[in-house]
């Protein structure tokens, strides 16, 4: 593919071309202007939802179908018609909702999401070149397979399950009847939602649409008016302004694949690539940022996402809160970094993977989010790598951290030190995320990332956080002689790709 062919195919998109003037204008792909359009549109389309067709103003079912008009008519716009397949796979599995026994309704509905998803994944990359310079079409489509399963794995716990075999919060989120079509629709197809999440539950989505939503949260702390969410809303708009501001000034300004630029890794020092690693990352994070941040105020305009009152007595609008900044930027852990990052999507594996899984709950609830996530090879290298460091990490935490504890001050030192070495895992493990495909992937860690290894006896180059982290394996793990083989496959397999 020749460089004007990629910079043309970047203006293109399978939805609507209305916007192409203001995308060759202002020099951004099309199908993110049709993005930033629809969630512009959706943000004053709640307000006039949440004012004019309230519950005291409109039936349940009149908000249900506008919801899901507005949310069909998103995803057509944005991905025209591709968004055929996000309407076929919520039809397909409403029709196993309705049909399957109860005792195996959440395991068909886990195959058959999962199963359409993959394939329309696999038909990405193959089709379109690794999704670079097309419409993503499957993101929407990741959305929906969660709300699926969610509501698929409650539905059994409800009428499939005893009281006394389930979690409480297994209990709190039971449902205990089948949805109505157009429920089942306006879940998974409605506009605050729809093209970027987040995931909630079913039955908060229902309090929402009829009325319940708001003062189910308040009847512990007795009558009181409904709580102001203007703060909270303009709060994070200003937030989602910072981060467009950030994204327009410095991220396209440190590019991702400069990590793997020949020139780069020929001339710079290690020490200068770890820091360009390190500062791009950092870098690329703002756009998931403003694209959570929107999602969760666009919710909150239409009165959705109230979460209760804080310690403080103030109301908290973070009910389906995808991301914490400050806990994601100040990590001293990798199960911190992850705890805080896209977090509905953390619920969401927790809930139907890590809670159920009869073995090794890490280990498939990391294989479950790879699927999920697609098939390009960086997201299996970064979560393949992810599970030892996370169990050597919480090893370590759970057998060395208390020594840090007896002052302010060393615990200071503490919180340095693993935030640190959190963020060079984090530069190690998340790169391959973002790099997509095998060739860079395996570039950055035999030159970029690897300068700071050794040459074993073998001839096997191994990077030293390969070192370090198996070390910790066999030292604070019972089996973490399988967790250092995992981490030496990794490392041979990258070091052997070109042999």
């Amino acid at each position: 593919c020749r460089m004007g062919d990629r910079v043309d195919a970047a203006f293109k998109t399978t939805g609507s071309k209305l916007l192409l003037p203001v995308s060759e204008f202002f020099g951004f792909p099309l199908d993110q202007v049709n993005f930033l359009a629809c969630q512009v549109f959706a943000l004053a389309a709640a307000f006039w939802f949440r004012l004019y067709l309230g519950p005291r103003h409109a039936s349940p079912l009149l908000r249900h179908a506008v919801a899901i008009l507005f949310g069909v008519a998103f995803v057509i716009f944005c991905f025209g018609w591709y968004s055929v397949h996000i309407v076929i796979l919520v039809m397909l599995s409403y029709t196993v909702i309705i049909t399957s026994d109860i005792s195996n309704v959440h395991r068909y509905s886990l195959v058959l999401s999962m199963g359409y998803l993959t394939v329309c994944q696999i038909s990405r990359v193959f089709i379109y070149n690794y999704g670079i310079l097309s419409t993503d079409f499957s993101g929407p489509l990741m959305i929906v397979t969660q709300k699926i399963t969610t509501l698929a794995f409650q539905l059994h716990d409800g009428i499939g399950k005893k009281p006394e075999e389930l979690t409480l919060d297994q209990k709190r989120l039971a449902l205990m009847y089948r949805p109505a079509l157009v429920e089942y629709l306006s879940y998974n197809l409605n506009f605050l939602s729809v093209l970027v999440g987040p995931c909630s539950n079913y039955q908060d989505y229902v309090d929402f649409i009829e009325g319940r939503h708001i003062h189910r949260r308040l009847r512990d702390t007795g009558p009181m008016t409904p709580p102001s969410l203007q703060g909270a809303v303009c709060s994070k708009l200003l937030l989602c302004g910072g981060c467009m501001l950030f994204f327009l000034t410095v991220t396209r300004s440190l590019p991702i694949m400069h990590n793997v630029d020949p020139h780069f890794i020929s001339h710079a020092p290690f020490l200068t690539r770890l820091v360009y690693a390190f500062f791009s990352i950092q870098a690329a994070r703002p756009k998931f940022y403003f694209a959570w941040t929107l999602a969760d105020a666009i919710n909150n305009a239409a009165g959705y996402g109230f979460k209760g009152m804080d310690a403080n007595g103030k109301p908290s609008w973070d009910l389906i809160c995808n991301l914490n900044i400050w806990g994601i930027e100040t990590a001293t852990s990798f199960k911190t970094f992850i705890d805080n990052w896209n977090i509905q999507t953390g619920v969401w594996l927790k809930s139907v993977c890590y809670d159920r899984a009869p073995h090794h709950p890490m280990a498939m609830t990391f294989v479950l989010s790879a699927l999920w996530h697609g098939v390009y090879p960086g997201y299996y290298f970064t979560f393949i790598t992810a599970i030892p460091i996370t169990a050597a990490a919480r090893a370590v935490r759970r057998c060395v951290r208390h020594h840090f504890l007896c002052s302010r001050g060393v615990k200071l030192l503490y919180d340095i030190m693993t935030w640190a070495a959190t963020q060079l895992a984090i530069c190690y493990t998340v790169m391959p995320f973002l790099l997509l495909a095998v060739e860079p992937t395996v570039v950055y860690y035999r030159y970029a990332a690897g300068s700071a290894g050794t040459w074993s006896s073998a001839g096997i180059y191994v990077s030293c956080l390969d070192l370090i982290c198996c070390s910790l394996c066999l030292l604070f793990l019972p089996y973490g002689e399988i967790f250092l083989l995992l981490e030496l496959r990794v490392s041979l397999t990258l070091n052997q790709f070109y042999v």
